[in-house]
Parts: C-alpha cells; structure tokens; sequence
C-alpha cells in the first residue's frame, strides 16, 4: 500500500474518530408510530393531548355529536401500531359501562387485537374518580386482555410527568414490538 493510501486511510480514521467523539452530529432518527386515540365524549382525549404538546387546553371543546361518531371510530384503524384509550375515571355508572363496552370491542377488533393499549384513566384530580384497581376490576381487564399488551394508567391534566411517563411507557412497549418483529 503507497504512503498516500495509508496517509488517507489514517485521516479518514481520525475523522470517524474526531466526529464519534466530539461532533455527534444530529441525532438518530427517532421512530414514529402510528396510534389511533379514542375515547368516549368527555373523556379528555384533546385536553391530555395537548397537556402532553405542552399545550393549553382551557379552550377545548367537547366534540359534539361523538356518540354519532363512534360508529366511525373503525376507519381510522388501519395502519395503527399502537392504541391510546381514554376514559373518564370520574363518569357515572351509565358513562362508564358505555366506555367498558367500547375498549372491549376495541380489544377484540380484529385491526387492533394484536396492538398495545395504552388505557389511560382521566381525571384522577376529581374527587369521584376511580382508582386505577377499581377500573382494572370493573373493566375486567385482566381476563379478556390476557396475552395482549396493555398500560392502564391513571393521569390528570394536572401532572403531565405522570401523562409523558404513560407515553414512555407506551413508546417502549412498541420498540419491544419492533424488536421482536426484527427478530423472527
């Protein structure tokens, strides 16, 4: 090998070196997921979306006619790699039952079985709300989402740590899922 290749081949090498140690240079891309968010009328879907974009949400509006909506909540399903279900810890009983029935059919969807949910129960700063056991049992989570992956996690507008930390731990269960899919 000539001195000139070797005198490149070494610049080159202290170049690599110079930029792994000091100039990084951009970050690696981070990985984007599609996720579909739902929830029944009410339950904070928008108000802890934009809490979690650093946003203010005192000027969110209820989405009118959302129970007329839900029979479209299936349309946006496709391409989904992740699941966010937001429900009212503090609704009544008949609200409740309502949001059961529907993360239930969302669970057995035949789109969204094989995805990780992120359930998020809202409104954990009002008195009425229910524990996170309380809404474990009463959904009956630990039966019917046996071998999926799913995060309950209580939240509040009021502790967005608590709501970026449900999002980091939803983000990780999709890179064990990615990792997994690499694997096989």
């Amino acid at each position: 090998m000539s001195d000139l290749r070797i005198t490149e081949a070494f610049l080159y090498m202290d170049y690599l070196c110079f930029r792994a140690l000091c100039c990084k240079g951009p970050p690696p891309a981070r990985p984007e997921y599609d996720l579909v968010c739902i929830g029944l009328s009410g339950s904070g879907k928008t108000s802890l979306l934009l809490r979690l974009c650093s946003e203010s949400p005192e000027n969110v509006v209820s989405t009118t006619g959302a129970d007329n909506i839900r029979k479209y909540w299936s349309r946006y399903y496709q391409g989904s790699q992740g699941v966010i279900f937001v429900l009212d810890s503090a609704s009544s009983e008949g609200d409740l039952e309502t949001a059961r029935n529907e993360l239930h059919s969302a669970l057995q969807h035949p789109q969204l079985c094989t995805l990780p949910f992120l359930i998020l129960a809202s409104h954990q700063d009002k008195p009425a709300a229910r524990s996170v056991q309380e809404i474990k049992k009463y959904f009956e989570l630990e039966p019917l989402a046996r071998g999926k992956r799913w995060i309950l996690q209580p939240c509040s507008l009021d502790d967005p740590d608590a709501l970026k930390d449900s999002f980091s731990q939803l983000i990780s269960v999709l890179e064990e899922k990615d990792h997994e899919a690499m694997r096989m």
